[in-house]
């Protein structure tokens, strides 16, 4: 009886359709609509990302290449994302072309931005020392979004970017059994776009 509530309760909120009582007009505009949403979708993912080196003259040398899920990592548990080294004030590009979601402050990463770029990947980028660029603002590879830095919980570090990019399409074979290997799935090893 419980179950039978519950449900009419959730029913009670939607808005109510009849398709028998809609016109013509209406089912083509709904059709046009999810039509238009599912190519706006498709064309996104299929953009190339064309990524790019993020920290100004940077090589292979200012980073590790084993550092992609390394355990221990303190908070975090494993590190989902490369330390890019540099000296502070170095400037940071976009490694993509994209729109910044958020660029301001949080406890762990400091001063971040987050860029939402081709394929439905999130860029982030996080210690940064100034930021240079605005949320809801677009990005390619020649803007400067902020320099290099040791804030968040870096401070008392060496000034390095950490970058990572995280998929909202998950990537279910890549789960493993490493520890949060689950998260794989989410996580994409910057250090292979590098290469």
């Amino acid at each position: 009886m419980a179950g039978n509530v519950l449900i009419l309760g959730i029913f009670a909120f939607l808005p109510p359709y009849w398709p028998q009582f809609e016109n013509k007009t209406t089912l083509g505009k709904r059709k046009k609509t999810y039509i238009s949403i599912i190519v706006f979708l498709t064309v996104v993912f299929l953009i190339p990302q064309n990524l790019k080196m993020p920290v100004k003259e940077a090589t292979k040398s200012d980073y590790n290449p084993k550092s992609f899920w390394f355990y221990p990592w303190g908070k975090s548990v494993t590190h989902k994302g490369v330390d890019i080294f540099a000296k502070k004030g170095t400037e940071i590009k976009s490694s993509t072309s994209g729109l910044v979601l958020y660029s301001g402050e949080i406890n762990m990463g400091g001063k971040i931005v987050l860029v939402l770029g081709p394929k439905w990947r999130l860029h982030y980028y996080a210690h940064l020392n100034e930021l240079k660029t605005s949320s809801f603002s677009y990005v390619n590879n020649d803007s400067t979004i902020g320099t290099v830095g040791a804030s968040g919980n870096a401070v008392g570090k060496s000034p390095h970017l950490h970058y990572s990019i995280l998929t909202m399409v998950p990537y279910v074979w890549r789960i493993d059994s490493d520890r949060q290997g689950w998260k794989k799935m989410f996580y994409l090893d910057p250090i292979e776009y590098f290469e």
